[in-house]
């Protein structure tokens, strides 16, 4: 395990207080793991700012009865086969299909892809959310 550092922080009172009621919400247990994970966020979304290699999910539903919808996606899908790690079919009910693509790549790809499959007429609602791998942070 790393090296534990202890420092000091000096806030406003008032931003405090809102800043222990969001402890609270979000059921932390200390202030301690709130700012880890604060300052975690901001070091991921410069990673994806300069470009450098994520992980991510791209989540997306729609009517799979729409006609050559299903091959539409696939073609897309493996036009993008370098950052595509694993895909999971889901049927919701019988019209809804919930699809979920793990990718791991650039930003910049990954976007390019999650954009082209929310364009595709009849995806109902498609997002792309980005992490890390874990290397940089």
């Amino acid at each position: 395990m790393a090296q534990l550092v202890r420092f000091g922080v000096s806030l406003e009172r008032d931003l405090l207080s809102r800043f222990d009621t969001f402890l609270k919400e979000k059921k932390y247990t200390n202030r301690s793991e709130a700012i880890r994970d604060l300052i975690r966020e901001d070091l991921v979304k410069k990673q994806w700012q300069e470009d450098k290699e994520i992980a991510g999910t791209i989540t997306m539903i729609y009517d799979h009865h729409k006609r050559e919808l299903v091959n539409k996606l696939t073609d897309i899908q493996h036009g993008f086969g370098g950052i595509i790690i694993s895909t999971q079919h889901i049927h919701l009910d019988h019209h809804n299909c919930l699809e979920i693509i793990a990718v791991k790549g650039r930003p910049k790809a990954a976007q390019e892809l999650a954009d082209t499959l929310k364009a595709v007429k009849w995806v109902k609602h498609a997002t792309l959310s980005m992490s890390s791998t874990g290397r940089d942070i």
